[in-house]
């Protein structure tokens, strides 16, 4: 479904990731993981559009995305979820679920609103309520049927337990495992919660200093603590 070769990319003039390639299967879960600093969030951003790749491919779904703006990677059906519970919060909750379709016909959209809602019942009775007043952890239950409207086919979800107590972690993690079981959806996340993650995930690679460190199953890597602890050191 997704594969990186040799992605070389920054901000400005600053490198940031050195060379990296990965591949995420369909249906497939991958973690990302390593430090702060280490690339992660960087490797998304240039997947979605949002950095510009200066040297290696990136491709999706057998297109190389290489020059395609973020629009035309939403089109083909990658969409990014970024860290930090991003609703519009002025907005309710049906006019952010409403923008995640925008390019949608209406009687569509309102049939894969009501789809997310069965995902994320808590959101059913907020409809008409600003997003700011909602919880963190709706916040985020939001943003993640925000992206799941245009049924992506890969979704790219950057840290989201950021901010979340130890109780919502847990619901978020759970409910991310049951959309990429149940709607069959690639999935690569960048997450600090490592034992929350390697949970949920298929495979894991670890970056450190903008370079893969490590490629490997989720479950091996989860019951190998001493590799784990180097991983971050």
């Amino acid at each position: 479904m997704l594969e990186i070769k040799n992605l070389e990319t920054g901000y400005g003039k600053k490198q940031v990731v050195f060379g990296v390639s990965l591949k995420v299967a369909p249906g497939e879960i991958v973690a990302l993981i390593g430090p702060n600093g280490a690339g992660k969030s960087t490797v998304l951003k240039a997947v979605c559009g949002l950095l510009p790749i200066w040297k290696g491919e990136i491709i999706f779904d057998g297109v190389e995305l290489n020059g395609l703006s973020p629009a035309h990677r939403v089109g083909r059906g990658i969409m990014f979820a970024p860290q930090g519970n991003r609703v519009f919060q002025e907005l309710t909750v049906r006019e952010n679920l409403e923008i995640g379709g925008i390019h949608i016909g209406k009687d569509e959209l309102q049939g894969r609103i009501r789809h997310v809602l069965e995902l994320f019942p808590a959101l059913k009775t907020r409809l008409k309520e600003e997003a700011g007043r909602l919880s963190g952890g709706e916040q985020q239950m939001l943003a993640l049927a925000r992206a799941l409207i245009i049924k992506p086919k890969l979704l790219l979800l950057d840290e989201p337990s950021l901010g979340l107590s130890p109780g919502l972690v847990k619901m978020i993690f759970e409910l991310i495992g049951r959309i990429g079981r149940d709607e069959g959806m690639s999935i690569l996340i960048v997450e600090q919660k490592v034992k929350e993650v390697l949970g949920i995930a298929d495979r894991v690679m670890a970056m450190k200093l903008g370079h893969l460190a490590y490629v490997g199953e989720a479950k091996s890597l989860a019951n190998d603590p001493i590799r784990l602890k180097g991983l971050f050191l």
